[in-house]
């Protein structure tokens, strides 16, 4: 469990990125080269911490998992090759796997484009005692689809008036109030990098034969979008960050910062909750005891 002198550095570091109320959110605020007090020459000094922060959320997602009150349910949404995969893969790489359930959002099959927008990512919503971690969501509803909206057309919805969108970001505050309301911790993150560093990144997968498998020509095609999907980010921030699901708006181009972020949002998640590891009755304290005698009795 981390110390109470742990959390405070944690909560300090974390607090600049930590969005509870998107009232007049400005995304131009936010600097995705931003590494707050820290420089590159910290970078060694991070992955320490970095480590030692995967060794504790171990610890909590144990208690967790025992507890079987709570789930927790991590969103990652962001621009192509701002680091999602990569973010999941290390903060995440001690978490038992009985306690975790990762999912990716591709472009929607058929069936799912037969039910409400939310549906694909409901029926994958994690267990109490688990970690669910969703790799793209229901926010491609107010993204991808805001950015094209010609993809409402393939959704064959009622016609229901005007400011679709508007509609679905209250939807998915009820949705996430609900989830709230019933166990389910919801922290939500935007890894945003910069359009120079997402061509950077780009190039190093074409470079590399070993990455190049990663690499689409819709990438490069969506980055003429760029300005549309900033927009759409900068309102669905805008309107669909509470109290008890904020989004953390996490500066990516340098990746050991970004991903001690998210391993710090993630571990102050888990450490505001009353997590125990149950109390046993009597009765089955008397049964260890017998269990205890009988194995020293062989």
């Amino acid at each position: 469990m981390p110390s109470q002198k742990q959390l405070d550095r944690i909560r300090k570091m974390i607090e600049p990125y930590c969005i509870k109320d998107g009232k007049g959110f400005k995304l131009k605020h936010f600097d995705p080269g931003d590494t707050g007090d820290f420089t590159k020459g910290d970078k060694e000094i991070f992955k320490e911490a970095l480590d030692e922060g995967v060794k504790i959320l171990r610890e909590l997602q144990e208690k967790l998992y025992a507890d079987d009150r709570w789930s927790v349910l991590l969103i990652f949404q962001a621009m192509d090759a701002a680091g999602k995969d990569g973010a999941i893969k290390y903060v995440f790489s001690g978490i038992n796997p009985q306690g975790c359930q990762v999912f990716s959002f591709k472009a929607p099959s058929q069936e799912e484009l037969d039910h409400d927008f939310l549906w694909r990512c409901t029926k994958n919503l994690p267990e109490r005692g688990r970690f669910g971690i969703f790799n793209r969501s229901y926010y491609e509803e107010v993204l991808v689809v805001k950015v094209h909206p010609e993809f409402l057309s393939g959704q064959r919805l009622p016609k229901t008036g005007n400011n679709i969108f508007e509609k679905r970001y209250t939807d998915i505050n009820n949705f996430e109030k609900y989830l709230h309301r019933n166990g389910t911790i919801v922290r939500k993150f935007f890894l945003h990098v910069s359009k120079k560093e997402q061509k950077k990144r780009f190039l190093e997968r074409l470079d590399n034969p070993d990455k190049n498998w990663k690499f689409s020509l819709n990438d490069v095609k969506e980055r003429q979008y760029w300005g549309q999907y900033m927009e759409a980010y900068e309102e669905m921030i805008r309107n669909t960050s509470t109290e008890n699901a904020p989004w953390f708006v996490v500066p990516a181009d340098n990746k050991w910062f970004a991903r001690t972020i998210v391993a710090g949002a993630v571990i102050d998640a888990l450490a505001s909750l009353d997590l125990e590891y149950p109390k046993l009755d009597k009765k089955k304290l008397a049964d260890l005891d017998t269990a205890r005698q009988a194995l020293l009795n062989e």
